[in-house]
């Protein structure tokens, strides 16, 4: 099963071509890169909706807590996690 993570936005890189936007977005601690093509309104602060790499939307606060919290009764979280 494909599904979108949210996570909060911690930093972003603007190269000149948007199209290459980058930021550090964190999923309950663990720091991923992800691109920002999709979403260029999202600002550090933000929580964003994240499907392979790529973030897709912006959520707001409560939504991405809740989603969150369902992902990791699932299980859900486990690809997410870093490698030992």
């Amino acid at each position: 099963m494909c599904l979108a993570i949210p996570g909060k936005i911690l930093s972003i890189v603007s190269p000149v071509d948007e199209t290459f936007r980058q930021g550090k977005v964190s999923f309950s601690g663990i720091v991923k890169e992800v691109n920002l093509c999709m979403v260029p309104e999202a600002t550090v602060g933000d929580y964003v909706l994240v499907h392979v790499g790529v973030a897709i939307c912006k959520v707001d606060e409560e939504e991405a807590r809740q989603t969150f919290a369902y992902l990791q009764q699932m299980g859900e979280l486990e690809e997410i996690k870093p490698s030992d």
